[in-house]
């Protein structure tokens, strides 16, 4: 079996000390010309690569960014993980990342992994179940900064950007009111996350403030499956006139269209559909959705920048916000 190649091969094999041959590979001026060529081209011929555990272990720290998703099937968290692989690039960093499965056990074993590896910094989507502050804060006094981003926990003292979630859901019911919709499916997700309610409260206080009598019918629903079964349900009991189909996610979107078309029904002569999106699951139907924009790309770079701050030292905590914008579809 082929043997690495390591710092004490190249040594024995120019009859240098160990030392001398990690000076020179780093260009150290106490190494003579002569030798940090020699040094330098037999590493290049036997392609040695510094191993970057020993680096970690004597940097304290590695140039690797961990992201952490609780799935990798949303589009929201693609184009995010996109967005922060352009921007470490930049910067020297790689990313790795993990998929939660959504289950705070597997989180925390990541996050132990994470620690191990000394990775440069932290970002994470939380599970849905997650309470516990303490692994965090824990990462946080070893120097591996955590921003947290979309779902984020209810603790104030931490870093965590977030999409506009209240000001999106208030864009959403704001067209419906526009357009005149009077019975209204509003399919929200899990009932336990901060999105969620941030969401359900301003929709709802929205439709409530106006002068319209709207018909609310709140549902909650954890997968594009779920969220198909019902909807299906509730299609096939009958819909009304002026009657629209809000979706608070792309995810519950493409589990609400799916049973939409099941039905025969098409937007927007048989009834409206808004939603909540990052975009790209919008556009694939026609005519295309009207949503309230919530990007992941954008995020990405808030995130990224709230990071290097993160790094260079910067001790208080924040949270940022990124706005929302309402994109005009042919669905409502």
């Amino acid at each position: 079996m082929r043997q690495n190649p390591t710092l004490k091969k190249i040594a024995e094999k120019l009859n240098i000390s160990i030392s001398t041959v990690s000076r020179a590979l780093k260009d150290h001026p106490d190494v003579s010309p002569d030798t940090k060529k020699k040094v330098n081209e037999l590493a290049t011929l036997i392609e040695y690569d510094p191993n970057p555990y020993a680096v970690n272990l004597r940097t304290h720290s590695s140039k690797e960014f961990a992201v952490i998703v609780p799935s990798l099937s949303n589009y929201f968290y693609h184009s995010f993980i996109s967005s922060i692989e352009e921007e470490a690039r930049v910067y020297g960093y790689s990313v790795i990342i993990y998929r939660s499965s959504n289950d705070p056990a597997i989180e925390l074993e990541i996050l132990k992994s994470c620690r191990h590896k000394r990775v440069s910094g932290i970002f994470i989507a939380i599970t849905a179940q997650t309470k516990n502050m303490e692994p965090f804060l824990k990462l946080d006094v070893q120097g591996i900064p955590v921003v947290f981003f979309d779902k984020v926990p209810n603790y104030e003292s931490c870093n965590k950007i977030c999409v506009g979630d209240a000001h999106a859901a208030e864009l959403a019911a704001g067209e419906i009111l526009r357009k005149g919709k009077k019975h209204v499916l509003a399919i929200f997700g899990d009932q336990n996350m901060s999105i969620t309610k941030a969401r359900l409260e301003r929709f709802t206080a929205c439709l409530d403030s106006s002068n319209e009598k709207i018909l609310l019918n709140v549902i909650y629903a954890s997968s594009s499956e779920e969220t198909e079964a019902k909807v299906l349900k509730i299609l096939s009991a009958g819909i009304k006139k002026d009657f629209a189909v809000f979706c608070m996610s792309d995810e519950i979107l493409a589990g609400a269209m799916k049973a939409i078309q099941r039905m025969g029904l098409k937007a927007p002569e048989d009834l409206g559909i808004i939603a909540i999106s990052d975009g790209m699951i919008p556009q694939i139907f026609y005519p295309e959705i009207t949503y309230a924009e919530t990007s992941g790309f954008k995020l990405g770079k808030l995130a990224f920048g709230r990071m290097m701050k993160c790094i260079s030292g910067s001790s208080f905590v924040q949270t940022i916000i990124d706005e929302s914008v309402l994109v005009s579809g042919g669905s409502l």
